[in-house]
């Protein structure tokens, strides 16, 4: 179930981040967000699950939130402060330029 939700968060940003980036700079751009999202996305999970194998036993903390949830939860936490990050830097970037 957990990884339903993370899944679902994604295909929403992917989607959210491909309109925004269609519209400000046409349809190259929106592909390349999706690609950005999916590199982050891979990448990410496969280091937070080294991370999850060094924590946790395989069962975790039980049937709905296993070692590969937390996997995934950890990631979406470090994905939402990466991403908070980005978007404050380029919300500076545009004020300067004013």
């Amino acid at each position: 179930m957990v990884a339903l939700v993370v899944f679902y968060l994604h295909t929403v940003a992917a989607a959210t981040a491909f309109t925004k980036r269609w519209q400000e700079s046409g349809w190259g751009e929106g592909i390349l967000s999706i690609g950005f999202v999916a590199l982050i996305f891979s990448v990410g999970w496969s280091i937070t699950t080294v991370i999850a194998r060094s924590v946790m036993d395989p069962p975790g903390f039980g049937k709905w939130f296993d070692r590969d949830a937390f996997a995934l939860a950890l990631l979406t936490v470090l994905e939402a402060g990466f991403y908070y990050l980005q978007a404050m830097r380029r919300r500076k970037r545009i004020e300067e330029r004013r």
